[in-house]
């Protein structure tokens, strides 16, 4: 593991975690082995350790006889001191307080001793596992930021495949004498609109392409239809859409024709029409 990646996993909160127990067994048993392997997160599991234990040292507060006689009560430790025969202070004061070689009220004040550290310990955990919150969290959205920078990357990069691919085709084509580039210009219904259409002289095929291509996006009821002008009549060569995302291919097959004078583009509702829509009329050029 690289140190950044070392400093950002001790930086986590999930030793912190793993020293209060809070891990699965199975989270627990990866602390481990990163233990194993790396001196630098064996030491800072010492000093948590030994840090939460000064802390709870330091903050101890031993509770007013009041409470603990409650307490010990509820916890049923009342007879534990009866069995021990703990025996009552002289009501004379001037006799010696007798205390017991048994070390019975050792074991009492440390009990009382080690309940006190405990709620302090649940104090120190809370604040802990909150503070991890907090980590996490952060930790969390620094993640969702750099996988939306990533897919951002990938459509930059898709984009550029896309149009790459779209030139080195258009470049093979205007070297072979077989293909006619129709370019056709904007018209009255979008007069900034552009687009090209190649057609084959040999097997009358013809292809649009998206990279020069620029008309209106489409909405979810409309579609693109290209046809063909042959003898003054519209031919239709099919539909095409134009949305916010590329299509797969830069360069797209159409239907093919065997002459034309002219080609065109028209706003259609999805699924194309049988005749033009004349004042949709959107791109046109001669061949």
């Amino acid at each position: 593991m690289s140190v950044e990646n070392l400093k950002a996993y001790i930086e986590s909160g999930v030793l912190e975690l793993y020293v209060l127990g809070d891990l699965s067994p199975e989270e627990a048993l990866q602390v481990e082995e990163m233990a194993s392997q790396s001196s630098e997160v064996r030491d800072e599991i010492a000093a948590i350790e030994q840090a939460m234990e000064q802390y709870a040292m330091q903050n101890a507060v031993e509770p007013s006889a009041d409470v603990e006689t409650r307490l010990f009560e509820k916890l049923g430790l009342s007879e534990v001191e009866e069995n021990v025969n703990v025996q009552p202070e002289p009501i004379y004061t001037e006799e010696p307080r007798i205390i017991r070689l048994d070390g019975s009220d050792a074991k009492v004040r440390t009990l009382r001793y080690a309940l006190v550290a405990c709620i302090t310990l649940l104090v120190v955990s809370t604040a802990a596992l909150f503070i991890t919150y907090n980590k996490l969290n952060a930790a969390h959205d620094q993640i969702a930021s750099l996988n939306l920078d990533k897919q951002k990357f990938a459509g930059v990069v898709s984009k550029l495949e896309f149009e790459n691919q779209g030139l080195d085709n258009m470049a093979a084509m205007a070297d072979s004498k077989e293909w006619a580039t129709i370019r056709m210009a904007g018209q009255a219904f979008s007069p900034t609109s552009k687009m090209k259409v190649y057609w084959n002289k040999k097997d009358k095929s013809v292809l649009i392409n998206y990279v020069a291509m620029d008309l209106p996006k489409t909405d979810a009821e409309h579609e693109y239809q290209l046809w063909a002008l042959v003898n003054g009549k519209p031919v239709s060569l099919g539909v095409f859409g134009k949305t916010d995302s590329t299509n797969n291919e830069a360069l797209v097959k159409m239907q093919t024709i065997e002459e034309a004078q002219a080609f065109a583009v028209t706003l259609e509702p999805m699924g194309g029409s049988v005749n033009p829509t004349m004042d949709k009329l959107t791109v046109m050029g001669g061949v």
